[in-house]
Formats: structure tokens, sequence, C-alpha cells
């Protein structure tokens, strides 16, 4: 008996790994249940002007054009459409990309947006603390959404692929800060806030003598690509 004792205890330890290999495969295979990948786009889906911004919801500069963008929005949405892409900075930023899977989560709920608003709003809470998914877990209660569903498809690897996925579309790109706009695929270079929203309503007016109805309030502590 003594002499098989290893081989049963051997036995038994493959099996042990064997049924957590399969009850792990299931949970994730659970997780991606249900999960579609769109493309995130506001405004006026059939304008003839597209801003498309590479973001990292951990990013200063990114908070701070934050407002810009939405003023934009308001100002020019109905002739104006506005992609967002996942360009998570992950060696300086650690949380960049748990907040862009927060952010696919809510997507499968209809509220990418949403999320992506508070995730901005609320930058120096979560970015700070040492559990960011908490924050990630109140923002979807907050936001209405099934708590449960969301936590399930926060682990989610499609979600996780989708990141990783529009992070090398963006190094394919040669990008290398955040944020980093185009307009109509062409890559915006600017230096202030005032330059960047002239840029926008030119290519809006369809005009090189447009002029900027959207009010500035301060340019001294902003960095680009960042």
């Amino acid at each position: 008996m003594k002499k098989h004792g290893w081989k049963i205890i051997f036995g038994v330890a493959v099996l042990l790994l064997v049924g957590s290999y399969v009850i792990a495969q299931d949970a994730a295979k659970k997780a991606n249940e249900g999960i579609t990948i769109d493309r995130h786009v506001k405004g006026n889906t059939d304008a003839a002007v597209l801003l498309t911004e590479y973001s990292d919801f951990q990013c200063p500069a990114c908070g701070q054009f934050y407002p810009v963008v939405k003023e934009i929005m308001e100002t020019y949405g109905d002739n104006l459409q506005l992609e967002y892409k996942h360009f998570p900075l992950i060696t300086i930023h650690p949380y960049a990309v748990p907040a862009a899977r927060a952010a696919e989560a809510a997507a499968q709920q209809g509220k990418f947006w949403e999320m992506h608003d508070l995730l901005f709003e609320n930058q120096s809470a979560w970015s700070q603390g040492s559990n960011p998914d908490a924050f990630f877990i109140q923002y979807a209660g907050e936001l209405g959404l099934d708590v449960a569903t969301f936590k399930r498809h926060l682990g989610a690897s499609v979600i996780t692929d989708a990141v990783n996925n529009s992070f090398k579309d963006a190094q394919a790109l040669g990008l290398t800060g955040t944020p980093t706009f185009f307009l109509n695929g062409e890559r915006m270079e600017f230096d202030t806030f005032e330059d960047f929203m002239n840029q926008i309503e030119v290519a809006i007016n369809g005009s090189e003598t447009a002029t900027t109805s959207i009010s500035v309030e301060s340019e001294a502590d902003v960095t680009f690509g960042i």
C-alpha cells in the first residue's frame, strides 16, 4: 500500500488540477457570454467631420481635455462625431487598463459614455486609491447598471483583448502620448486649447477664417501628450 501511496497522491493532485482548470474555463466562458465590442461614437454619426481621440482614463492631460471635448460636443454635436479609442499608458498609469475595462463593461449595458464621464470627473479619486475596482463598481451602481453582470464583465477576457487591441493599434500609428486626436483621419498638431478648437471649427465650417466661439478657462497648467 505504501509502495503505491505516492501514485494515489499524484493521481488526486492531477484530478484536482484538472477540476480547477475546468472550473476556471467555465467561469471564463460565462464571463464572455453575450459580450459585443463596438466602436464608441457620439454626436451626429452621419456628420462629415470625425474627431477621434486616443485616450487614457488615468492620464491627467486627458482629464484636463475632458471638459474641453465635452463643450465642443455640446456646441457642435449636430455637425461632429466623436470616437473614443483606448490607449492606456500602462508603464506610468497602472489603473488605466482596469478603467478601460470598466468603461467597456459599462458599454455592454449601453452606458459607455456615462461611465467615460464618471471616470474622468472622478479621476483624482479612483486613480489614487488602492482598489480602483471598488470605485468602478460604485459608479456602475450609480448608473443603474446590473452590478453583478458588470462585475462579471470586468474580468472578461474579450474585454481585456479589446483594450489591448486598441493599445496595439495606437502603437502601430506611432503614438506615444495621450490624448492624441485625429481630425478626419489626420493627426492633429496644436499647442493650445484655442488652436485645437479652432481646427475643429474650421473643419466644420469649411472656412480657414473661422473664429472659435468656445470659451477657454486656462491653459497654463496643461501639458500635451502625457
